[in-house]
């Protein structure tokens, strides 16, 4: 929660009251700015732009929907709260007419205006965040392509050029990169778009089906074959065929692969004649097919034709900035999936993200926010909340120990009590400031009190 997320003004003419709801607001972590009259209100709104107003709605000046319409007047767009002693249904009508976002009566429940000021910082916060999310990603014009790092603006630049082209394309890349979204761009941004789009995993068709898939069988071509089918070369006509892990694909078949991509003919099994189809083929693999040629998996014809087009998609360990962009798409999709609401990352869990390689890229981040949702009870996600290999880092904990060093894993000190000795640093050089403490450790102050609570129990 940054400086100007946190501001809040409260405008209310009794005293008392104005100092008790500031004490209790601030001992949230919000910073309170309060004033007794509309004059007071409307000058402090305009000079500092609160994140949010709370206003007694009877003031000694003016009502608190004047403050409202002011602040409309000025352009200043904030959520708006009006309190009141002598609340009715038609001044709360009058009140949400107007553009407030609650209404509230007195005598004042604490906790329900805590409730009601969290809720509406955490929706004005969505809808900031979104803004920014989608200016700066560009996602429906970038077809998902998230991120704002160099190696991904590269990646962009040679997607456009390679989409007005009609050749095939090796997309290479490591497993989890995204290889599938790329090709979906490369259709997407072609002159093919209005045509199908069809993705097939090679390593996911037994060999020998593959022909009949590919391109199709006449009835009767083989034991079980009661009628004609199409192949997916030719379900793809006109639009784009993308075959990824194309190294599984067995030698005989490359061969007519290889036909197919010079003549534009196919020949569905026990046909016999050639039939015209019009594909464009996107090969994808995350092995080494130079390797593959050398060793003779794969034909060397077949690579040099593959090969006249060719993208790398960068691992995620080389796109160091696009991490939190990506968690937190992933984090808006598995809420969304899980019926839950807006979800945020901590300071110090964006920081444990940043740290780890994910050897298993774009597909293994995915997999860490939907555990993230499941685990997270409260709106922000905590390194607690993350697949133990990941927050293992957290507290910068060496990398796992092999061979001799791990007769000696015995005396390695665990997750928890790794934990345990840094919160206790933390509230130590604070000098037992437990507020300031659990903003340091990116934890609202009711989890460290749980930790504690734990960790004594475990001393006594």
């Amino acid at each position: 929660m940054t400086e100007q997320s946190s501001r809040i003004l409260l405008v209310e003419d009794d005293a008392s009251l104005r100092s008790l709801l500031t004490e209790e607001l601030e001992i949230d972590g919000y910073q309170v700015e309060s004033t007794g009259s509309f004059g007071e209100a409307v000058a402090a709104a305009v000079a500092r732009r609160p994140a949010l107003v709370v206003s007694d709605l009877r003031l000694p000046d003016q009502d608190g929907l004047a403050i409202l319409r002011r602040l409309q007047a000025e352009g200043i767009a904030v959520p708006f709260i009006v309190v009141t002693a002598f609340g009715t249904v038609d001044q709360a009508v009058e009140a949400l007419k107007a553009g407030a976002d609650d209404f509230l009566t007195k005598p004042l429940s604490i906790d329900h205006l805590r409730l009601k000021v969290k809720r509406l910082l955490a929706h004005a916060a969505i809808t900031s965040e979104l803004a920014q999310y989608k200016s700066r990603n560009q996602i429906d014009s970038d077809h998902g392509l998230i991120g704002q790092s160099d190696a991904m603006s590269e990646l962009r630049k040679q997607l456009e050029r390679i989409a007005r082209s009609q050749a095939s394309v090796l997309v290479n890349g490591e497993s989890g990169t995204g290889k599938e979204l790329v090709a979906k761009a490369i259709h997407h941004l072609s002159s093919r778009r209005d045509k199908p789009f069809i993705p097939v995993n090679c390593a996911g068709i037994p060999h020998e089906l593959m022909e009949s898939e590919f391109f199709g069988h006449e009835a009767g071509a083989f034991t079980g074959a009661k009628q004609a089918r199409k192949g997916l070369f030719a379900e793809a006509d006109g639009g784009t065929l993308l075959l990824d892990e194309i190294g599984e694909m067995p030698l005989a078949l490359q061969a007519k692969l290889l036909r197919v991509l010079q003549e534009g003919q196919i020949k569905p099994v026990g046909a016999d004649h050639e039939e015209p189809v019009d594909v464009r083929v996107i090969a994808a693999t995350h092995v080494d097919l130079v390797k593959a040629v050398q060793q003779g998996d794969f034909r060397e014809d077949l690579y040099y034709r593959l090969d006249t087009l060719t993208l790398s998609v960068p691992p995620l360990r080389e796109r160091g900035e696009d991490i939190e962009l990506l968690a937190m798409h992933f984090l808006r999709e598995a809420a969304g999936r899980h019926g839950r609401g807006f979800l945020r990352l901590s300071e110090i869990t964006s920081q444990v993200l940043a740290d780890y390689p994910f050897p298993g890229n774009v597909r293994e981040l995915a997999s860490a926010m939907e555990r993230a949702v499941t685990f997270c009870d409260g709106d922000t996600v905590q390194p607690e909340h993350l697949p133990v290999r990941i927050r293992k880092r957290e507290a910068g904990v060496v990398e796992p120990v092999s061979g001799r060093d791990s007769d000696n894993i015995a005396q390695w000190p665990t997750l928890d009590q790794i934990q345990q000795d840094y919160v206790g640093q933390v509230i130590k050089a604070v000098e037992g400031n437990k507020r300031r403490a659990a903003q340091i450790l990116g934890i609202n102050r009711r989890t460290l009190y749980r930790w504690l609570a734990a960790d004594e129990g475990e001393a006594s």
